[in-house]
C-alpha cells in the first residue's frame, strides 16, 4: 500500500512540476507578446494538456515504460526512483525560473537505471538524443527564417490588405489557435515523462497514465506555470504577437511529429530555440550572448546528467 501510495505521490509530483516548467513554455511567447495574460495562458496549457495526453500520449507512454529499458526489468521501486529523479532535476529549473526538458530528465533517470541493471536499448536512446540534437536546430533554423523573411513580407502585406481591426482581429484568432496546439503537443509528449516509468512497472496502464498526466501537467501549469512565462516570454528577445504565432505553430508541428513517433522531444528547448531564432532576425547574433540563454542552456546539458546520476545513486542505496 506505502509503495502503491508513493508511486503515485511521484507521478503527480513529476506532472506538477512537468506543467509548471515545459508545458508553461508553451505560452511564453504570446505571453511575451502581451497577447495573452497568465491566467488566460495557464489555464489554456491546463485544459489542452490534458487532451493531449489522453488523445495522442500513448506512445510516447510506451518508449518510456517499456523502449528505453524493457518493462519486465523495471520494479515499482526503480519505477518510483525514475520518477522522482526527473522530478526533482525539473524542480531545480522551476526554481532557478529555467524551462528545461522534461523529456530530457525522464530519459536521463531511466538511462541511470538502465545502466545499474545492465539493460539498455542504445539503439533506441540514440534514435532519441538525435531527435534532441535536430529538433532544437530546426526550431532555430524556421524560426530564423520565419523571422527574417516571411514576416516583413507578412506585416507589408497585412498593413495594404487590412484594416488595423481586423489585422487585430485575425493575430488574437491564431494565436489562441497556436497556443492551444502547442498545449496539446505537450500534453501529448510529455505526460509521458510523469507516468512512463510506472506504466513500464505494469502498476498502471497506459491509458490511465496518461489521464493522470495530462491532470497533473495542468494543475502544475496553473499553479507553477507563470515563473517561466516570464523567463520564456520577456528575458530572451521581445516579441511581437506575430513572431508569436511563428514560434508556436514551429514547437507545436515538430512536438506533434515527434509524438505520432513515439519519441519523447524537448519541449523546453523547442520553444527558448524558437524565440532566439526570431530575436536573432530581429536583433542579430547578439540575442545569443544573452545571459539567460547561457543558463538555459547550461540546465538543457546539466538537467539529464543530473537526473540520471540520482536515479543510479538511489537505485543503487536500495538495492
Amino acid at each position: 500500500m506505502i509503495i502503491a501510495l508513493a508511486a503515485i505521490a511521484s507521478a503527480i509530483f513529476m506532472g506538477i512540476n512537468i506543467g509548471g516548467n515545459n508545458a508553461a513554455a508553451a505560452m511564453g511567447a504570446a505571453y511575451g507578446a502581451r497577447a495573452r495574460t497568465k491566467r488566460q495562458a495557464v489555464t489554456l496549457i491546463a485544459i489542452f494538456s490534458l487532451l493531449g495526453a489522453v488523445l495522442s500520449g500513448e506512445e510516447v507512454i510506451r518508449t518510456l515504460g517499456e523502449g528505453i529499458v524493457p518493462g519486465n526489468t523495471i520494479t515499482l521501486t526503480a519505477a518510483i526512483i525514475a520518477t522522482s529523479a526527473a522530478a526533482i532535476s525539473l524542480f531545480i529549473g522551476n526554481i532557478l525560473k529555467v524551462p528545461i526538458s522534461a523529456s530530457q530528465s525522464a530519459v536521463g533517470a531511466i538511462v541511470g537505471i538502465g545502466i545499474f541493471y545492465g539493460v539498455l536499448d542504445t539503439q533506441l536512446l540514440s534514435q532519441i538524443v538525435g531527435w534532441w540534437i535536430a529538433t532544437p536546430v530546426l526550431a532555430f533554423v524556421l524560426a530564423y527564417l520565419s523571422g527574417k523573411y516571411i514576416h516583413p513580407r507578412l506585416v507589408v502585406w497585412l498593413v495594404e490588405h487590412e484594416s488595423e481591426a481586423q489585422i487585430r482581429s485575425t493575430i488574437a484568432k491564431l494565436l489562441t489557435v497556436t497556443g492551444c496546439y502547442v498545449a496539446y503537443s505537450a500534453g501529448a509528449n510529455n505526460a509521458a515523462n510523469a507516468v512512463g516509468p510506472i506504466v513500464g512497472a505494469g502498476f498502471m496502464d497506459p491509458t490511465t497514465g496518461a489521464v493522470i498526466g495530462g491532470l497533473t501537467l495542468g494543475i502544475g501549469a496553473i499553479l507553477i506555470g507563470g515563473r517561466i512565462l516570464q523567463t520564456v516570454g520577456t528575458d530572451i528577445a521581445e516579441i511581437c504577437t506575430i513572431r508569436a504565432i511563428f514560434i508556436e505553430a514551429i514547437a507545436a508541428i515538430i512536438v506533434h511529429g515527434a509524438s505520432h513517433y513515439g519519441i519523447p522531444v524537448a519541449l523546453g528547448q523547442l520553444v527558448p530555440a524558437a524565440v532566439i531564432g526570431i530575436g536573432c532576425a530581429n536583433r542579430g547574433i547578439d540575442t545569443i550572448k544573452n545571459k539567460t540563454v547561457k543558463r538555459i542552456v547550461t540546465m538543457w546539458i546539466t538537467s539529464p546528467l543530473v537526473a540520471g546520476l540520482i536515479a543510479y545513486t538511489a537505485i543503487s542505496l536500495v538495492s
